[in-house]
């Protein structure tokens, strides 16, 4: 039987809880991490409904895109549907875990899958994040720099786009006196030594940076390895929001508007003025995605594919790019496929059930 933390880690791992946005609540919202889980229900929303469906199926985990807990909760009277589904949880025993704008943030994830979804090639972040990376600066023995590089490489440091296992290295001499309480790794405490180093540094996601510290203390060969950690601004193209693609032929805008309406299953597309132009290069967005526009314009897209534009928001289109808005729930309908995905690699004899309840609150007539 799995544990829950173990779930919930592996899950924290892929979607860092720093990636989501400053507002959102994801992460375990109900359930005790040391508890064991029978299987998980995988769903957009929950409702009293998916409770009772989880009950039903006898799991006691439920995984969704959207925190049912979300601006916070002062009372439990059971006088709101959020509130009632979370009395129905409690008294159920049902963890429910959250992966929200976390998972919109990931290379691989919500805006990827719809990309993916449209047959999209070149797939990369529309507007990478920015301080989010970290340079790691330590000093190894040219004997061990190998053994050291190595463990901090498996750790999540040293990837630069497309590449891995990037560090840059210079040799020098490092000196040290250690205490008579030390037992150094070279020289003998109360003397200074001096010993031939190698400056080795490297990049990584600052989310990684406990792992990447152990793996460095764990490989290097001295009792107190010295090691500095920089601040950077760079870009980290790998997370970010929204996702930019392209087809391998042009698409007719027409022809598009009803790929989108079929492989996302919506009778209504709210779009801004047609450019009368074919389609090559398409930026996505799952969920409210209004703010991506400028960068949508800038990046060179003929289409924006996003949900909850506003009237006045379409003008912004301003005849240089087509705004499809395909709705909320449209938009964000596979990131069940992304946990199933990821959970059945991982833990491939956990049951999972992709939720039947439809939770969509918006229909079209």
């Amino acid at each position: 039987m799995i544990k829950l933390k173990e779930i919930v880690s592996y899950l924290d791992q892929v979607a860092p809880p720093s990636y989501q946005e400053s507002y959102d609540n994801s992460g375990l919202l109900t359930g005790n991490k040391e508890m064991e889980v029978s299987g998980a229900l995988l769903t957009i929303d929950v409702t009293e409904a998916v409770i009772s469906e989880a009950v039903h199926l006898g799991v006691n985990l439920i995984i969704a895109h959207h925190p049912v807990i979300f601006r916070g909760l002062k009372k439990l009277t059971g006088d709101h549907p959020v509130e009632r589904t979370v009395i129905a949880a409690l008294r159920n025993d049902i963890a429910i875990f959250a992966g929200h704008t976390n998972f919109d943030s990931i290379a691989g994830g919500v805006s990827t899958r719809m990309a993916q979804k449209l047959g999209l090639q070149n797939i990369r972040i529309l507007a990478p994040k920015k301080g989010t990376l970290l340079k790691l600066v330590t000093y190894v023995p040219p004997a061990y720099l190998e053994k050291v590089r190595k463990a901090i490489f498996q750790a999540g440091a040293g990837t630069i786009g497309n590449y891995d296992e990037c560090s840059f290295n210079v040799t020098g001499e490092g000196t040290f006196r250690g205490s008579e309480n030390t037992h150094p790794f070279a020289g003998q405490p109360g003397k200074r030594h001096a010993e031939k180093e190698v400056r080795t540094e490297t990049i990584f996601p600052a989310p990684y940076q406990n792992r990447i510290i152990h793996a460095l203390v764990e490989a290097h060969p001295y009792e107190e390895p010295a090691y500095d950690i920089y601040p950077l601004d760079n870009e980290y193209p790998l997370a970010g929001s929204g996702v930019t693609g392209t087809f391998t032929d042009p698409v007719d805008e027409h022809d598009l508007l009803d790929k989108l309406k079929n492989t996302f299953h919506t009778s209504c597309i709210r779009h801004s003025p047609l450019l009368g132009k074919p389609v090559k290069t398409i930026a996505l967005c799952g969920g409210t995605g209004s703010f991506l526009l400028p960068a949508a314009m800038r990046t060179g897209n003929d289409f924006f594919v996003t949900a909850d534009f506003k009237y006045h928001e379409f003008f912004e289109a301003d005849g240089k790019i087509v705004i499809a808005d395909i709705g909320h729930f449209e938009s964000e309908q596979f990131t069940t496929e992304i946990f199933y995905d990821l959970l059945i690699k991982k833990f491939p004899n956990f049951a999972l059930h992709f939720s039947k309840v439809k939770t969509n609150p918006i229909n079209y007539y």
